[in-house]
């Protein structure tokens, strides 16, 4: 009796963003070379509005040079801290623009923010898919596992391609820790419990960021560790530290955070599935700028 063939590993390509220190991955199924791209960034200077398209340029070209077929552009949350790419990739390389199905809960929450206007549904219909937890789709011959994530927002998601993981802000690597839970709708107890979902997976997983910022005593940029190591050395979430131990210490550290450079564009722009609001009858797109409306 002839043996089934192992399914395919998954092949992957780190793209770092220096401004934002955000890292996209373009992940293939090297068999059928079809591709799914995560967190796709382009740049955005807030002195001037003008955005930037080159670091989607760059995953562009890599795409096109390995012959990859794009099917998704996979988002594992609404950014604060980079415009979405996903739309100008879209339209240079295909594929669905995808997000977790809670993505309408940030919008209710930003829209009463923004008041983005009555064209604007805040149902997730922006994007092209909205996942449910647990749901499985395909990357070519490889399977891909959604699993709802909550904490730093609510609509946080991580996708798990074979022995690979994407774990979005969730986590970042073992001597930095975790992301921060005080965005509107974030919650430490949720984002502790979301932690310990990721690290249940077997421990060989490999776990890629979608940030890194050289915390102190590190001189080179990293986004892959696996599920072990975080286990046995996350500075802020590793077995033996127990719940109320993590929220104290997330609690904690948040009251002292600034907001996000870049986050009142970013939310306006990503919570759109990466569009920015349409042209005024000028023909030029407007962000809104809110006064006084975070805490110091």
């Amino acid at each position: 009796m002839r043996r089934s063939k192992p399914p395919p590993a998954a092949r992957r390509q780190g793209f770092f963003d220096p401004a934002t220190s955000t890292i996209s991955h373009v992940v293939h199924d090297p068999v059928s070379r079809e591709a799914a791209v995560v967190d796709p960034v382009i740049g955005y200077d807030p002195a001037s509005g003008r955005t930037d398209n080159r670091p989607a340029d760059a995953i562009a070209a890599y795409v096109e040079a390995e012959g990859l077929r794009v099917a998704w552009l996979l988002e594992t949350h609404v950014h604060a801290d980079h415009l979405s790419g996903a739309p100008y990739l879209q339209e240079r390389v295909g594929g669905r623009i995808a997000i977790g199905e809670h993505i309408s809960a940030v919008q209710t929450s930003f829209g009463r923010l923004f008041r983005p206007g009555r064209e604007f549904a805040a149902d997730g219909s922006d994007f092209d898919r909205l996942f449910a937890d647990g749901d499985r789709f395909r990357i070519g011959g490889l399977e891909a596992t959604v699993l709802h994530v909550p904490g730093h927002t609510p609509a946080c998601v991580a996708y798990v391609v074979g022995d690979v993981a994407f774990v979005g802000d969730t986590m970042f690597m073992p001597d930095y820790g975790t992301a921060r839970a005080d965005f509107p709708g974030g919650d430490a107890r949720q984002l502790f419990r979301s932690l310990r979902r990721i690290l249940k997976l077997p421990g060989h997983t490999r776990l890629f960021m979608c940030h890194d910022y050289l915390p102190e005593g590190r001189d080179s940029y990293q986004w892959e560790t696996t599920v072990e190591a975080e286990r046995r050395g996350n500075v802020h979430a590793r077995d033996g530290i127990g719940e109320d131990a993590f929220v104290a210490m997330r609690e904690g550290r948040d009251a002292d955070l600034a907001v996000p450079r870049l986050l009142l564009p970013s939310i306006q722009v990503n919570m759109r599935a990466g569009h920015p609001p349409a042209p005024e009858d000028n023909g030029i797109r407007y962000l809104r700028i809110p006064l006084d409306a975070f805490p110091d």
